[in-house]
């Protein structure tokens, strides 16, 4: 959906096709009211090919848009600390699980492919926030944990994003938070259940 993923949506264009008519309706009742950059981009697409149904653009643009917006922010710390949003993951997830991790754990816990986890190990053991120890049984089977220095870096980083997360979501009010987690969960399900889902 070109100009809905955060980076592409917005400029003077799309602010000028909020105004037309139709702007942000997507085919369903309730969306003409909304004025915000997704909105813009949808309603230059009901311009140029009306003959197509925008709807989805009305959910999955603001997704990526939301996702887009909330990752620049919260990425401050991380940048601040050396530390690229994969390789924190890496880091959360051995300090969430609390125990040694393989690498092929690792990449299922996250989400990434093998290849991506070995180069962003290399560089957390060089930076000795993990450390690696051989399997006593295979010696071609690594663990991995994290180093003191590893935990406390954690410990650092994950209470400043969760206060800029729940000071965005306090524009929701709590039942209106619990609807939007139980809606977020079930398409989430829904595309992990997808066959051949793409790992990064």
């Amino acid at each position: 959906m070109t100009g809905t993923n955060g980076r592409e949506a917005g400029g003077a264009d799309a602010a000028g096709a909020a105004d037309r008519p139709g702007a942000g309706g997507g085919g369903r009742p309730g969306a003409a009211g909304r004025r915000d950059t997704v909105a813009a981009v949808v309603g230059q697409w009901q311009a140029v090919r009306p003959d197509l149904d925008t709807a989805p653009m009305e959910i999955i643009g603001r997704v990526n848009r939301c996702a887009a917006l909330l990752q620049q922010a919260e990425d401050a710390p991380l940048r601040r600390a050396g530390l690229s949003r994969p390789e924190f993951d890496l880091l959360g997830a051995l300090r969430r699980t609390g125990h040694e991790l393989t690498p092929s754990e690792l990449a299922r816990e996250t989400f990434s492919s093998g290849a991506a986890v070995t180069k962003r190990l290399k560089q957390l053991t060089e930076r000795a926030l993990v450390e690696r120890r051989g399997d006593d049984r295979d010696r071609r089977v690594a663990h991995v944990r994290l180093t003191d220095a590893g935990r406390d870096l954690v410990d650092a980083v994950l209470p400043e994003q969760l206060a800029f997360e729940s000071a965005v979501l306090s524009e929701l009010d709590e039942p209106r938070q619990d609807a939007l987690a139980a809606l977020l969960s079930e398409l989430l399900g829904h595309l992990e259940g997808r066959p051949g889902a793409l790992r990064g």
